[in-house]
């Protein structure tokens, strides 16, 4: 059996990963008995950690308390604690920037050697891409991650693309971040189908709504699915193409929300994109460089060969 003071490590680091757990659950884990798991969480108690008890199966759930306790991290969650306060430091979220470096600063100064030797590496070999994009306020950012990991329903003020703001009832299930914009995937009640919002729309009104159960998602690669949404659905176009280059090649030349790739051939691949300008379709297809054909929609291809002839005028009028 394990000393007393590794037993504790390893509890608090189960009730750090799970909402709600039973005395029995987490004897069966620590192969003990629950009379000594309640023994256990007092002693978590009189060392600050609010670990809540409730009468039923869910028994033990470790809460808020008016002190932050030290957490437990191994060394992948710290590198990836570290390496996402850097990116923060310079991000998107609204506000977080200057809150970031005195957390990275406190981090940084406990970890290993060997850790912090990986972060600082990775940190001085990478430069920041400045965006100039929306930001997100990081209290919305986390109730929508609370609202996800607790299966509670939302309710808030959505603004479309079009500026037309509505009001939305939703039960959230992930959130999915392209590097330049936060998008919150959830089952919208009212409409009764799967939505993607943009977190920087998103005005909540009552977040820690009623509990829910999860339903199944609507699809399993959450970034793949998002993608998809986001290069055709809120746009007047919708362009299929194929593009003879490998899926490979096209696809590191898109920005996640650009466009979706799927690879046809060794060489070829279906290219799936939109826009509301038929102009910028053409121009942004043309600039790959490479072959492709238009499958869809009709008003592209009729465009694509007016603005060739309307080219090749203009190359012939100056020679």
């Amino acid at each position: 059996m394990p000393t007393t003071s590794a037993r504790l490590l390893r509890l608090l680091s189960l009730l750090q990963t799970h909402r709600d757990w039973s005395g029995a659950e987490l004897a069966g884990r620590l192969d003990v008995t629950t009379r000594t798991v309640r023994r256990d969480v007092e002693r978590l108690r009189a060392l600050g950690y609010p670990v809540h008890a409730s009468a039923g199966l869910a028994g033990y759930r470790l809460g808020a308390g008016t002190d932050l306790p030290p957490l437990l991290l191994d060394d992948e969650e710290a590198v990836a604690v570290a390496v996402s306060l850097r990116v923060a430091a310079g991000g998107t979220v609204e506000g977080i920037a200057e809150t970031s470096v005195r957390a990275l600063a406190k981090l940084e100064q406990v970890l290993p050697s060997r850790l912090r030797h990986r972060v600082r590496a990775l940190g001085s070999m990478t430069v920041p891409l400045a965006d100039g994009g929306p930001t997100v306020a990081p209290e919305t950012l986390t109730a929508l991650a609370a609202a996800c990991r607790d299966h509670e329903g939302l309710r808030f003020d959505y603004r479309a693309h079009d500026g037309t703001t509505t009001r939305r009832r939703a039960d959230p299930h992930r959130l999915v971040s392209s590097g330049r914009r936060w998008y919150l995937v959830a089952y919208d009640t009212d409409r009764a189908d799967w939505r993607t919002f943009r977190v920087d729309r998103i005005t909540l009104r009552t977040p820690g709504g009623p509990r829910f159960t999860p339903r199944t998602p609507p699809a399993t690669d959450l970034s793949a699915y998002t993608s998809r949404g986001l290069s055709t659905s809120p746009y007047r176009h919708r362009a299929r193409i194929t593009v003879h280059a490998p899926a490979v090649d096209v696809a590191d030349r898109m920005s996640p929300g650009a466009a979706t790739v799927e690879p046809l051939t060794a060489r070829t691949c279906r290219l799936t994109c939109g826009s509301d300008s038929l102009d910028e379709l053409a121009l942004w297809v043309g600039l790959l460089g490479v072959p492709f054909e238009i499958h869809e929609p009709t008003e592209l291809v009729d465009h694509v060969r007016e603005l060739t002839e309307r080219l090749g005028g203009s190359v012939r009028r100056s020679t």
